[in-house]
Formats: C-alpha cells, sequence, structure tokens
C-alpha cells in the first residue's frame, strides 16, 4: 500500500542513536511551546548574548521567525516537543533542541528529514556557539563563508555552513 506525499512527510520519522524519533510538521497551534522550547535552548547554549537581546530576539522568534518561515518540522517525546526545525527551501533558518534531549539524536533527526525533502541544506550558526558548530560539522556541514553580525546587525557573528554530503 503506497501513501501520498502528504502522508509521508507527517509520518516521517529517523532512527538515531538506537531511537525512533518522529518528525512531523508543526501548526500554528505548536509555536507557542515551540517558543519556550527555543528560550530554554537558546539559554543553555548562547552565554554570548547581551542583556535584553534574549527577549528581543524571543519576540522576533514567536511574531515574524516561526509564522515567516515557509515549512516547521518538530520531533515530539513524552506529547511534547523535544525539538523543530524551520526551513525555507534548502536553506535552515532555524533549529533548537530542548536542553535535556541534546546529544540524544534529535537535531540529527530533523536534519535527515530536511535533506529528504530538499538535498543539500545551508544555514548560518552563531560563531560562539561552539556546541552547535561542532554538530554540524559532524552532520557532515562545512564553513563557507563569515559574518561579521547576525541577519539583523547585532554584534553576533555568523558562520555559514553548507552539507558537503
Amino acid at each position: 500500500m503506497s501513501s501520498s506525499p502528504h502522508v509521508a512527510d507527517v509520518l516521517a520519522s529517523a532512527v538515531s542513536r538506537g531511537r525512533l524519533w518522529p518528525v512531523r510538521r508543526a501548526s500554528a497551534e505548536d509555536f507557542p511551546a515551540l517558543v519556550e522550547l527555543w528560550r530554554r535552548s537558546v539559554e543553555a547554549t548562547h552565554d554570548f548574548l547581551l542583556p535584553g537581546d534574549l527577549e528581543r530576539i524571543g519576540a522576533e522568534v514567536a511574531s515574524v521567525c516561526l509564522p515567516g518561515v515557509a515549512e516547521v518540522w518538530l520531533s515530539e517525546a513524552s506529547g511534547r516537543p523535544a525539538g523543530f526545525l524551520g526551513c525555507n527551501g534548502p536553506h535552515v533558518e532555524m533549529l533548537f533542541v530542548e536542553p535535556e534531549f541534546f546529544g540524544r539524536g534529535v537535531g540529527g533527526a530533523l536534519l535527515r528529514h530536511a535533506r529528504r525533502r530538499h538535498g543539500a541544506l545551508r544555514l548560518e550558526v552563531n560563531e560562539q556557539n561552539a556546541g552547535a558548530l561542532a554538530f554540524y560539522q559532524r552532520q557532515g556541514f562545512e564553513i563557507t563563508g563569515r559574518s561579521a553580525l547576525d541577519n539583523a546587525g547585532r554584534p553576533y557573528p555568523l558562520l555559514r555552513l553548507a552539507w558537503r554530503g
């Protein structure tokens, strides 16, 4: 029995580190929980943010970033989001994982899902986020460029990465 592409997308999953991480398309109803996940993830990894930027960027994530990205995919554990990925075609706009699931395969499962849909991916990562850079390099990405400022002109250098497959 074959399923339609839409059903296949919704039911997509990936096995990572011995665990099945189901991936489904997020809806607008998921966004408040994803913003909270984003905040916890950033608090655990972005100790370089200037005072006040966490709140400002969080407001942008809730009002502009999540609603403005073409596709948002999430993986769940025990009925709540464990991680999410937002992309516009092959450009990964955001990938965040709940801190308790760091190193457990959630991010890799989400990236594999995006690669199955879009092929070779590209993204930016904060230069100061060494853990995220190491994660992306383990996933097969390489540095292709650098920007001294983030996309909003803030003093957070970005590294541009591309999946080398």
